[in-house]
């Protein structure tokens, strides 16, 4: 009986499921939404970005020639100054004297040699006339040369004086703009390359270098560059703030060998800097031009991909339908990479949206312009 019952209520159960509505129809999913765009055409330059640093033409530390007490200083720290502006003066009175005292020796010197000359035309006169001797006339010869040789001499420490006297007043080498002075008046001033007192430091501004170091094919590709144009290589340079590449310069110097710890070659562009944007010892971004323009088709570098080590785009077609096409990739231009083969002008590239694509699926596109 209990058998019975169970089967009974098992079959009521089995009844009631039977009599239950089906789930409902949710449909099929939409397709994925994507944007596409037709790749840029524009004539383009195949480049390398380098970082480099700016440099002066022309550094130069200022010491004085001359030992002495500084009087005065002349310039404003920080400006621009010109080629032999006097920058600083040291006391000239010892000096001034020392130039007296040796103008003073001149006008010895010549007098006697005034008066030597005259022993040596008396002494000719005489020795043609065989009034004096031999060794007379020798020795009228001889004092009239040590007489012309004191002459020589001493003009020779006037000049040395002068120029000492002159030295009193550091003038500045070379234009540009100085730095600050690292010395007060009334120090005393000591002169040498290296033991000398250091005033100050001078480095000029237009035209400004900038460093970089580049591999080797590289630099190859610049030695073609250079030799197929015949002049020396144009090069960009970019500063932190500013967009782009907006100063243009030249290529003039090209190291002459490769570093072996590095393996890069030293390369200098020099560029123009007339508004002073350039201040030597910035970091910048150099751009190196390393061929002639050519035409070329340019997607957003973030629509490539990368399957199984291939690059590849996502170019859906007039049905709608995603083919996936490897292709050959050049060179980086402005954000937009240049594709060199497997792409064709008009066609619509998946540029945002290939994680949700694969080949062979529908995708509903939203057209959109890149920029240009």
């Amino acid at each position: 009986m209990l058998r019975t019952g169970s089967v009974a209520a098992l079959a009521a159960l089995v009844g009631l499921a039977g009599c239950a509505p089906p789930p409902p129809d949710m449909g099929a999913m939409p397709p994925p939404a994507v944007t596409v765009s037709a790749p840029a055409e524009r004539d383009v330059v195949d480049t390398s970005d380098f970082t480099g640093r700016t440099a002066a033409v022309e550094s130069v530390k200022v010491r004085a020639r001359v030992w002495g007490y500084l009087q005065k200083i002349n310039f404003t720290e920080g400006v621009l100054v010109q080629k032999d502006d006097i920058l600083f003066e040291i006391d000239p009175r010892p000096y001034e004297a020392t130039l007296n005292q040796a103008k003073a020796a001149v006008e010895q010197a010549t007098a006697r040699l005034d008066r030597m000359d005259a022993d040596y035309q008396r002494a000719a006169n005489l020795i043609a006339r065989r009034a004096i001797s031999q060794e007379d006339f020798d020795r009228a010869v001889g004092d009239r040369k040590e007489a012309l040789a004191a002459v020589g001499s001493a003009r020779a420490s006037r000049d040395t004086a002068q120029l000492n006297l002159d030295f009193t007043k550091v003038r500045a080498p070379v234009a540009g703009r100085v730095g600050r002075a690292l010395v007060t008046v009334g120090n005393l001033i000591e002169s040498g390359e290296t033991g000398g007192t250091l005033l100050t430091t001078i480095v000029s501004v237009d035209p400004v270098y900038a460093y970089f170091d580049v591999d080797d094919l590289t630099s190859a590709q610049i030695t073609r560059l250079a030799r197929s144009s015949g002049a020396q290589p144009p090069v960009l340079l970019g500063l932190a703030g500013e967009e782009g590449h907006p100063h243009t310069g030249r290529i003039d110097f090209v190291d002459n060998q490769v570093d072996p710890g590095t393996g890069t070659l030293r390369v200098r562009g020099k560029f123009d800097n007339k508004d002073g944007s350039l201040t030597p010892g910035l970091f910048a971004r150099v751009r190196v031009p390393l061929g002639h323009q050519h035409h070329a088709l340019l997607v957003p570098d973030r629509a490539v991909d990368t399957d199984q080590g291939q690059k590849v785009i996502y170019v859906v077609n007039k049905d709608n339908v995603v083919e996936k096409r490897p292709v050959r990739l050049a060179g980086l231009h402005d954000g937009l990479r240049e594709i060199a083969d497997g792409v064709r002008p008009g066609e619509r590239v998946v540029v945002d949206g290939i994680q949700r694509v694969r080949g062979g699926i529908t995708v509903e596109p939203r057209q959109v312009e890149e920029k240009r």
